[in-house]
């Protein structure tokens, strides 16, 4: 089953599980959300005026991010004029997760935020440092010990 949705002033052709890239949505990354449906396809067609009654498709966002840089650059023959204006377009990327009939509401409900932890101190991220020069050291230390190992029982 597919359906033809409409976001963006863009209509694209979705299925469950797709992923697509759409143009900026106001929700956060992990976020349910829907979009109407134009036409619904599969086993039996059925075509909107303009929208199919009571027909929505649920995706999950799964971040958001930017284009390519476009620069859009102007030069006036012999008059020193020049302009250069760049523009970089945003993104929401969404992965949709079911195609509901009907009336329905979502089943999927949206994956929890993750918490934000606290920033290390500067103790704490010496600490670390030295913790793992120490595991370096200890690594490096062991693979000579096998290397010697290894190199005694070839000579017996």
């Amino acid at each position: 089953m597919f359906a033809v949705i409409k976001t963006g002033g863009k209509q694209y052709r979705v299925a469950a599980d797709q992923t697509l890239t759409v143009q900026r949505i106001e929700a956060q990354p992990g976020d349910i959300v829907t979009f109407p449906v134009l036409i619904l396809g599969g086993e039996r067609m059925e075509i909107g005026a303009p929208m199919v009654a009571g027909a929505s498709v649920a995706a999950e966002v799964m971040e958001h991010s930017r284009g390519d840089k476009v620069i859009a650059f102007k030069k006036r023959r012999r008059k020193n004029s020049r302009r250069t204006r760049g523009h970089r377009q945003e993104f929401t990327v969404v992965r949709f997760t079911e195609i509901l009939t009907g009336g329905a509401k979502p089943t999927k409900a949206a994956r929890p935020k993750a918490e934000l932890q606290p920033a290390k101190t500067a103790e704490e991220k010496a600490e670390a440092k030295a913790k793992s020069k120490k595991s370096k050291k200890a690594a490096k230390k062991s693979a000579k010990s096998e290397a010697k190992a290894a190199k005694g029982k070839k000579k017996k």
